[in-house]
């Protein structure tokens, strides 16, 4: 029976065997071997836990391979080392943060001596300054004097309806005013007396309660500007403080750090510089020398170690001649003829009654076969696309809510012609979106939540400087079905394939300064709307005549492209469209505007997040009314939509080869 290391062997055996049988078949490369043969290695003696090496020495040597294999060369290695080194270049370094023993360092302020100190500034301040030493703008003051809310003169009145203030005994005036007082001349002069004084009581307290209204106001505005300003200069004088000590210990730090990491690259070097020359000197190579008739001399190269050995050269008629190999280091050799060999010059013959003329290579042989090269060829091909997932699961919980599964996928492509000397351009873009939620986990019915199939041809010939003579044609519509959720038993379709479909055909100007910007206008610009199945959809909620399946309208478009990236990984692109009709120019037209923002997280994981805004006269909504009764009419409304999603994503942009073989 195998033991537990035998059967590591084995199976690394058996696998090995089996891999070059199929590199033999299956054309697999050497590369891909030797990478599925490391994986094994170190699934059973380095990563997997639940393996354990039987002999520790055994562990050790395979990882030394791997690290052999996978790893450069010990001549690479003290190569580079070397060079960084000669270069002056530090092997480690530090930030100034990163200081562990920052407290023992000269100069540091500490959060506790900080502390202190902000306490000390605080006592100070509150001792030195008072809050109404502080100057308040008159603009304060007029802008308060402009709030405050006052009586106006005549409505003084209010003051004593609402109970503000109370008419004095000799001022009283009843309400009802009795026939005896209106017959008594003595009576009615003294009433008249009363109203007169009465109307001056009134003014003054008037003019009085707006003086105490205003400084009232004025005062705390005043008190609430001086407290704001006192705790801001405090506060101003706390961040100027921290802000030295900010600047002070990073500066300490740094002059601390920087000493310390010079003598810890000075210590590094040093040992470097002994573990190289030790790993030169242990360093050996083999070299094998063989001559005409089979038989090898070995010489072991090494740093530090003279040997010598001797070999036979021999030619074919085993005539010998004796040559001594000396290493000098294990990179170099020094080959010299044995001092027993002595020569007889002869007279410049061939060797054997052979043609060497024949070994040389026939030129006119070849001359039908071509250098091969690749050209570059006017398309560039591309696209990407993302799958993004979310899901909700709740069962049981307490707070409320609901199951969701959503998903999104999005596919583009391209292929864009275009021509070295920019006289001529052919863009051509394709794009599918579609997306589904389930927003009441398994049980609640699937619902579509974005679905667009567009393709879209612009051929351009150069005008003048950056403007091209342009015409484009471009369709969209949708794929799937779309109904008014939730469904009825037999629920109404309100959109399928073809059903709306929107053609536009465009001639015009094309703008393009840059890769990023693109502004097409096209005075001449027919757009064609057609529904295939008029039985399924109604034509009429797409501004399609009763009776018709499709209409044609001439305009004025506008399409604004630009593209940009905000970091490395963030992008953003934005398609803005604009359709004037004809016919109506001032009360119908349509906008498409779409903004998408992209965040790369890493080679194959992305975050989109896109707004889109659709405005179409022809397209038109139910109303209702305040109780949510349809009044039968319909209007145009602004379309809105977000999309949210991480997902999965895949890149291709290449431009297109070909071969040509020179003759």
């Amino acid at each position: 029976m195998f033991s537990g290391k035998g059967k590591v062997f084995l199976f690394i055996l058996l696998f090995t065997g089996f891999s070059k049988l199929l590199f033999a078949q299956n054309s697999v490369t050497e590369e891909e071997l030797l990478r599925k043969n490391i994986e094994v290695l170190r699934s059973y003696f380095i990563e997997n836990n639940n393996w354990h090496v039987v002999k520790k020495e055994v562990g050790s040597d395979v990882d030394a391979l791997l690290h052999f294999i996978e790893d450069e060369s010990l001549d690479e290695i003290i190569k580079n080392l070397n060079d960084t080194q000669r270069i002056g270049e530090n092997y480690v370094m530090r930030l100034p943060e990163n200081v562990e023993d920052s407290l023992s360092v000269p100069g540091f302020v500490s959060y506790t001596e900080q502390q202190k100190e902000i306490q000390n500034i605080e006592t100070d301040y509150i001792a030195n300054v008072k809050p109404e030493d502080i100057t308040v703008p008159p603009a304060i003051i007029r802008e308060a004097e402009n709030e405050v809310r006052q009586v106006p003169e005549g409505e003084g009145m209010r003051l004593f309806t609402d109970s503000v203030y109370t008419f004095p005994e000799e001022l009283y005036i009843p309400e009802v005013i009795p026939d005896s007082v209106l017959n008594s001349p003595d009576m009615f002069n003294e009433l008249i007396r009363r109203d007169s004084l009465r109307r001056d009581y009134i003014e003054a307290k008037r003019v009085f309660y707006n003086d105490s209204v205003k400084a009232d106001y004025i005062a705390r505005i005043v008190s609430v500007y001086r407290a704001e300003k006192y705790n801001e200069n405090l506060q101003y004088r706390i961040k100027r403080y921290k802000d030295e000590v900010k600047l002070n210990n990073y500066f300490v730090l740094k002059a601390y750090n920087d000493e310390v990491v010079a003598q810890v690259n000075d210590s590094i070097k040093a040992v470097l510089n002994v573990l190289m020359d030790y790993a030169d000197h242990i360093d050996t190579t083999r070299l094998s020398l063989i001559n005409l008739y089979g038989e090898k001399e070995d010489i072991l190269l090494q740093n530090g170690s003279e040997r010598y050995s001797r070999i036979w050269l021999k030619n074919e008629q085993n005539d010998s001649l004796a040559v001594m190999v000396k290493n000098t280091d294990k990179r170099t050799v020094q080959m010299l003829i044995d001092d027993g060999v002595t020569f007889s010059r002869f007279k410049e013959k061939q060797t054997k009654d052979f043609d060497f003329e024949s070994l040389k290579p026939n030129n006119n042989k070849f001359r039908g076969v071509g250098k091969s090269y690749e050209l570059e060829t006017p398309w560039n091909i591309g696209g990407d696309g993302s799958i993004g997932l979310t899901q909700t699961y709740l069962e049981n919980w307490k707070k409320g809510g609901k199951s969701a599964l959503a998903t999104l996928m999005v596919l583009k492509g391209f292929a864009n012609y275009s021509r070295k000397d920019g006289k001529v351009k052919w863009e051509n873009s394709a794009e599918f979106r579609n997306g589904w939620i389930r927003p009441g986990g398994d049980e609640s019915e699937l619902q579509k939540n974005d679905d667009k199939f567009e393709i879209t041809s612009r051929y351009g010939l150069s005008a003048f400087k950056k403007w091209y003579y342009s015409a484009e044609l471009n369709f969209n519509t949708q794929i799937f079905r779309g109904y008014k959720y939730p469904k009825a038993k037999n629920p109404d379709v309100l959109s399928a394939f073809l059903a709306p479909s929107t053609t536009y055909l465009k001639i015009g100007l094309d703008y393009k300064p840059n890769k990023k910007l693109s502004l097409f206008l096209s005075p001449l610009t027919m757009k064609n709307v057609y529904v295939r199945d008029t039985a399924l959809v109604n034509p009429t909620s797409f501004g399609i005549s009763e009776g018709r399946k499709a209409f044609w309208e001439p305009g004025l478009n506008a399409d604004l492209g630009y593209k940009t990236k905000i970091t490395e990984d963030i992008s953003y692109e934005t398609k803005y469209k604009m359709f004037f009709n004809y016919k109506d120019p001032f009360k119908k037209f349509d906008l498409n505007w779409e903004n998408n923002f992209k965040m790369q997280l890493n080679s194959y994981i992305d975050m989109r997040l896109m707004f889109h805004f659709i405005y179409d006269d022809d397209v038109k909504f139910p109303v209702f009314d305040a109780d949510g009764n349809d009044t039968g009419r319909k209007e145009a409304k602004l379309q809105i939509k977000e999309f949210f999603t991480i997902g999965f994503s895949y890149k291709i942009n290449k431009k297109v080869m070909r071969t040509h073989r020179i003759r």
